[in-house]
């Protein structure tokens, strides 16, 4: 169980650090283990870590890979071994253990429809830095609910 926040200011001006930090802060219950952050222009997520699978600081996150992708996750997915095997015989490579790294080759790989191929329970926001998008998905039961809310010109993501 992991603690994810994310605020992304429509206005297209950078969010206040203090501001992702206090909602971060509102969740620390959620993971005790680990805290971290990510700012791009006008957007920022932030996690609560519980370590399960990947223990060593590669599985920790606000998560990136190759540079041009960010994620912050709660869940787990079941069959992450079976599509992590897939992906490595397609020319993908990783660098943790975690079933986080292989959303986000998955979702490089097959887009959006990457969640089709998961069986688990999980809550994500992912941000695709080339295309400038950021792609939010839960499990088909809402098992690891997804909760945003729109103020003014700043949508807040709290995935829980």
């Amino acid at each position: 169980m992991c603690g994810i926040s994310g605020i992304i200011n429509k206005r297209k001006t950078k969010v206040r650090e203090a501001d992702i930090v206090a909602m971060n802060q509102l969740i620390i219950h959620r993971g005790p283990d680990a805290e971290g952050y990510f700012f791009f222009e006008n957007i920022a997520f932030g996690h609560r870590r519980l370590s399960i699978i990947d223990l060593s600081e590669n599985g920790k996150q606000p998560m990136n890979y190759l540079e041009n992708y960010t994620i912050i996750y709660n869940g787990e997915i079941y069959n992450y071994i079976e599509i992590r095997n897939q992906l490595k015989e397609l020319g993908y490579s990783f660098h943790s253990e975690s079933d986080t790294e292989v959303i986000i080759a998955s979702y490089i790989q097959w887009g959006t429809d990457c969640v089709r191929k998961f069986n688990g329970m999980w809550s994500f926001a992912l941000f695709d830095k080339i295309k400038k998008l950021i792609f939010c998905s839960r499990d088909r039961f809402g098992m690891k609910p997804f909760y945003y809310t729109e103020i003014d010109d700043l949508l807040f993501l709290d995935l829980k």
